[in-house]
């Protein structure tokens, strides 16, 4: 009896190894091989993004005990190259002063708080106490500003014993988010939070007493949801269109609201301007683009949101690192994962740069990815017209494609991946309409949201240059398109019920096509 137990036990581990092998599948069928996860159960907005010593840090909006919403956490990670991360233990836990929500960090190196010890600077982080039972209660004061600090780079957390440091006085109901940065030439510290329909921002000496410096958005830019996630930021502009000025320095603040989004429900929109050290004004170049409720977006995409950027990036690397949460509001809590909930987009390098049609924000995958590649694949097509299948050369569920295009007839480019059910997953360039598209209305599993997959998402393309470029990343269950050097990107997920396995491109008019492909490898947690 033990022996037929026996054989009866590696015979049925033999049958669930060959289930498991010819469906496509893995026990985690969603789970990214190159975005950041948490190890389990929820996450949201990306927070505290900060670079000491060697090492990215990513805190994060986390509950810990289901796989959605919860009293929040912040989850913590930490990473060397951006692509390989470790997971540390939780940063910070509820206490009587309420939820720990979004918020910033920031490494203190001329010890300005009187924070640090044994002559190194403190990691201080600022984030929002949202406080369940005042909002129980129906007051509007429920959320309010406190402060963290940690000696030995993050792993150990202390928070500050007079929080709140920044109270609410305006008993305002959305008061949150805070992002916080050294402006060097008014000489202190600059936070900039949400506020429900606009932003605040203050100023301080030392991380702990703040003044109020001016509010800015009210009228200007979208507002067809509570506004969340600011981020102020200065940037030089790099010259794509001639002008007289190198050199030039913009500020810009990163926005999100939900929902409002250019294609429903989360967004994040963006606003070029000026700040001198009190008010953050818009540059006359950018204005029109952000009066009379009008937007631009740094995603168009359904699945970015609440983004923002890696304080104390070195000077000698000198990049606007970015990350955002890849999920909506609109179905966030019901996608069809089981142990864990939410993905990062791939972090980004952020430019600000003037074309002819005036200043723009680019988004554009960071160089570090391009360690993951293997397999490469080219193709140079001068007459390219119909179809070309590309399966047996690249994986299907976690590639990386570049198209360059020069663009002839109106007609549609487009990558469509599929898999033996006939689900499919397709995106692309309309000539005709001039927009980018996203159509995810038969990638499988979408009846958990009315919303998900109601409509393909498009996005205009915003310069009329002829020569086209297409940079992809598929991992899995989600598509990130980089459109003309980051000028137009879109983020979006879906849910086949067997993994993409085809590839195809295809073309209804004649146009030149070179295409670059590989297939990217896993990267480990």
């Amino acid at each position: 009896m033990t022996r037929n137990l026996l054989l009866f036990f590696i015979l049925s581990l033999w049958a669930c190894k060959t289930i498991y092998m010819n469906s496509g599948n893995p026990p985690e069928p969603y789970r990214p091989l190159f975005h950041f996860t948490p190890p389990q159960m929820w996450m949201n907005d990306p927070n505290g993004l900060v670079y000491y010593e060697g090492e990215y840090h990513l805190f994060y909006q986390y509950y810990p005990e289901a796989t959605v919403w919860g009293p929040m956490h912040w989850g913590h990670a930490v990473s060397t190259d951006l692509v390989h991360w470790q997971h540390l233990p939780i940063a910070l836990f509820p206490d009587s002063l309420g939820y720990i929500f979004s918020g910033s960090a920031v490494i203190d190196w001329n010890n300005t708080s009187k924070l640090g010890k044994s002559g190194k600077p403190p990691m201080v982080a600022i984030f929002t106490h949202h406080n369940m039972d005042g909002e129980k209660a129906g007051t509007h004061d429920f959320q309010f500003q406190s402060l963290a600090y940690s000696n030995d780079k993050g792993r150990t957390w202390t928070k500050y014993p007079g929080n709140p440091v920044l109270p609410n006085t305006e008993k305002i109901r959305d008061f949150r988010d805070p992002h916080v940065r050294w402006d060097a030439d008014s000489k202190q510290w600059i936070l900039v939070l949400a506020a429900q329909n606009h932003v605040k921002i203050y100023g301080s000496p030392d991380l702990i007493h703040w003044s109020h410096l001016s509010d800015f958005g009210e009228n200007l830019g979208a507002h067809g949801g509570v506004w969340e996630c600011p981020d102020l930021l200065p940037m030089t502009v790099e010259n794509i269109y001639p002008v007289s000025s190198p050199n030039e320095k913009k500020w810009v603040l990163l926005q999100s609201l939900n929902p409002g989004g250019p294609n429903g429900g989360s967004a994040t929109q963006y606003f070029v301007g000026r700040f001198d050290g009190k008010n953050f004004t818009l540059d006359p170049d950018f204005a029109p683009l952000a009066a009379n409720g009008k937007a631009m977006w740094l995603d168009w995409g359904k699945d970015n949101y609440a983004g923002v950027t890696w304080a104390d990036i070195p000077a000698s690397d000198g990049r606007n690192l970015f990350v955002g949460w890849m999920s909506n509001w609109e179905y966030a809590t019901k996608v069809p994962t089981k142990t864990w909930r939410s993905a990062m987009t791939l972090p980004r390098s952020l430019h600000l740069k003037r074309y002819p049609e005036g200043l723009r924000l680019t988004s554009e995958p960071i160089k570090e990815l391009e360690k993951l590649r293997t397999k490469p694949t080219e193709l140079n097509m001068a007459d390219f017209n119909g179809m070309v299948d590309l399966s047996s050369t690249i994986d299907a569920s976690s590639m990386e494609l570049q198209l360059e295009v020069e663009t002839g007839l109106p007609g549609e480019l487009s990558i469509e991946l599929s898999n033996d059910l006939g689900e499919r997953y397709i995106i692309g360039y309309n000539a005709a309409r001039n927009v980018f598209f996203s159509d995810r209305r038969q990638t499988g599993k979408h009846d958990f949201s009315e919303t998900f997959a109601a409509k393909r998402t498009e996005a205009p393309r915003l310069t009329s240059n002829k020569h086209l470029s297409l940079h992809l990343f598929f991992d899995v269950a989600s598509c990130e398109l980089f459109a003309d050097g980051g000028l137009t990107a879109i983020t979006e997920i879906y849910f086949p019920t067997h993994n993409f396995s085809k590839i195809k491109l295809q073309s209804n008019r004649s146009c030149s096509v070179q295409l670059k492909g590989y297939s990217l490898q896993r990267a480990s947690k």
